[in-house]
């Protein structure tokens, strides 16, 4: 069997494989044999069916079809032992099959052309010495009375009210119904999905469309009222998305929180502290290593992208459609832990918009890792089974009684061990300017903007 190799684009290999006649002799018996088997033609018994009849009954190019597939097949996987290429999913058959089977003669030898996905070659630019922005995220206590205060909210106890108006923080239960307005302020029929009774919420902002809290703010139980309000321009709802709609609403019932005194017996009832002191020290000390996390994480992200602009990656599509496929199955994942039914919302279409929104992501995620393995060999920046064991028992801790595929498991830690080891020493290798958290915001997206519409090029 000759084989001759030639790289072509987006990390392939052309194969040109010519099979001796004798070889493909011996498959054609072999496959008509097997055809033989389990045909049926009514009068024979099978494998007892005379040729001239079974290639009648079936048809010439039928046959030879069938031997073509299985020639084909058969000699690539031998081509790829023989030349000790390391493939990535399964072949492409470039030369075009019909025309194959038309040409095939039983006794000459048969060629064809075929491609392979390889591994992608990483062509490392300059990744040391590199000069970057990246945000800093500074400790703000805020974040810590923000935090009480919601855990404090959750101990609150309503207390019923009956004297006064609504007012904003309260809790109202209220009834109301969403039409759309008509030429003679006639009541039209209620709008799917803006009806309710007995709704209990508390009057906060955020907490529904821009305009119908503040509107139910001074109204007294048993009190009605009509709230003409527009949905946002971009509401989840799309059918409701920038329509005006009239509200009828009716107060029924009205409580105010009564919040728990912030000492020493809320620390008990919140935490595992004794004090607020003890408390309100642990949350400080949670999000001073926070915010020195989040920086790190975004100088990490800062040298990525700058990495991103010196290295050279051609990937293959099998390769990109594996990490599409990852990126579906976690959104899947995320979705079922919500209590959705995947099933009902990845329709085909869905899934066809998906896939192709995840490309640019896909193939981002792909370029970092293969560049962060190559910086890790070309240094010899390594993980340690002690270091991989130790993080997969830290892990494990926090899934509780969950069963973890083990084997999978170490594969992600030790990509992420190696990623952040990797990383870290490019850090010392890379001048950063730290900026004020938020000011490369905008920057970064126009920058995503630029990549998403460079893979639509590279698609199309």
């Amino acid at each position: 069997m000759k084989i001759t190799q030639e790289k072509l684009p987006a990390s392939q290999i052309g194969l040109e494989i010519e099979i001796p006649a004798e070889i493909s002799k011996n498959t054609y018996e072999k496959v008509v044999k097997e055809i033989a088997k389990t045909t049926n033609i009514p009068g024979f018994r099978k494998g007892k069916i005379p040729r001239p009849i079974l290639l009648q009954r079936l048809g010439s190019q039928r046959i030879k079809g069938a031997v073509l597939e299985e020639l084909i097949q058969e000699s690539i996987q031998k081509a790829v032992e023989q030349e000790s290429i390391n493939v990535l999913g399964n072949y492409q058959l470039i030369s075009d099959f019909e025309e194959l089977v038309n040409n095939y003669q039983l006794d000459g030898n048969f060629t064809f052309k075929a491609s392979v996905d390889v591994p992608p070659e990483v062509t490392l630019g300059q990744y040391q010495g590199l000069q970057v922005q990246a945000e800093e995220v500074l400790y703000n206590p805020e974040d810590v009375d923000k935090l009480i205060d919601e855990r404090r909210q959750k101990l609150a106890t309503l207390i019923p009210l009956e004297n006064r108006s609504a007012q904003m923080g309260d809790v109202a239960v209220i009834d109301f119904a969403g039409r759309k307005p008509t030429e003679n302020d006639e009541e039209g029929e209620i709008i799917p999905g803006t009806e309710a009774k007995e709704y209990q919420i508390e009057l906060a902002e955020g907490k529904f469309i821009p305009g119908f809290l503040e509107g139910v703010a001074g109204m007294n139980i048993g009190e009605t009222k009509k709230l003409t309000l527009t949905f946002p321009e971009d509401y989840a709802q799309e059918d409701l998305a920038g329509e005006t709609v009239v509200f009828t609403v009716t107060l029924q019932d009205l409580k105010e929180k009564e919040l728990p005194e912030l000492d020493d017996d809320f620390a008990k009832e919140v935490s595992e502290f004794e004090t607020m002191a003890q408390l309100r020290e642990s949350l400080e000390k949670q999000y001073h290593e926070k915010a020195a996390n989040d920086t790190k994480q975004s100088i990490h992200a800062a040298i990525v992208t700058e990495l991103l602009k010196h290295t050279t990656i051609e990937l293959p599509h099998t390769m990109l459609e594996e990490e599409v496929q990852n990126i579906l199955m976690q959104t899947a994942n995320q979705l079922q832990s919500y209590g959705m039914d995947v099933n009902q919302f990845f329709t085909r279409d869905v899934v066809t918009k998906m896939r192709e929104t995840a490309k640019p992501e896909a193939s981002k995620n792909l370029h970092t890792t293969l560049i962060i393995e190559k910086i890790a060999e070309q240094e010899s920046i390594t993980v340690s089974d002690e270091e991989v064991t130790a993080k997969t028992i830290e892990i494990k801790s926090t899934l509780k009684e969950r069963d973890v595929d083990e084997v999978k498991l170490q594969k992600y830690v030790k990509h992420d061990l190696l990623a952040e080891k990797t990383l870290d020493w490019l850090q010392e290798k890379t001048q950063v300017e730290l900026v004020p958290f938020g000011s490369l915001t905008k920057e970064e997206e126009s920058t995503d903007e630029e990549i998403s519409e460079e893979e639509s090029n590279a698609d199309s």
